[in-house]
């Protein structure tokens, strides 16, 4: 079986955070003004780890288990690059083609794959679970960005 995906646009991280589309998909954008988030499907190109074998990851987090399965975290080391975050929506240029984000954990350059817009009813669960090890990290986006993740990770 084989598997591709196309390129919509790429990540700058130059005056602020944000997505710059290809001239085709930009008017995409049309209707995205409206949402206040955006889920974002990006390829980690840089982070040189796709195709990682990788099944059982060390000591990831500095508050974690010694061993965590790679499902079980968010470590670039995984079978596939595919990572995919949630973004505040700053501005929509349509015309540009830009989609201006709060912030986003991706490098300058990174290849986007897909836009989606975040909305209630399928993308936020009433009562999500996590583990001890991870209970003290942010329950809101709107707080992860001030949060000390240098100190959570250790890869």
């Amino acid at each position: 079986m084989e598997i591709s995906c196309t390129v919509i646009g790429n990540v700058e991280q130059r005056d602020g955070c944000r997505i710059v589309l290809q001239a085709p998909y930009k008017h995409g954008l049309k209707g995205l003004a409206g949402f206040g988030h955006v889920q974002v499907v990006w390829f980690a190109d840089q982070a040189g780890n796709a195709g990682s074998a990788f099944t059982v990851i060390p000591k990831p987090y500095a508050k974690g288990p010694e061993q965590i399965g790679v499902f079980a975290t968010r470590s670039p080391y995984r079978p596939n690059s595919l990572c995919i975050s949630t973004a505040c929506v700053v501005d929509v240029d349509e015309e540009q083609g830009i989609l201006q984000l709060g912030y986003i954990d991706a490098e300058d350059g990174t290849p986007v794959l897909d836009i989606k817009p975040y909305h209630g009813s399928e993308d936020r669960v009433r009562e999500y679970k996590t583990p001890v090890w991870c209970a003290h990290w942010p329950q809101w986006i709107e707080d992860s960005e001030h949060f000390s993740w240098e100190e959570e990770f250790l890869f």
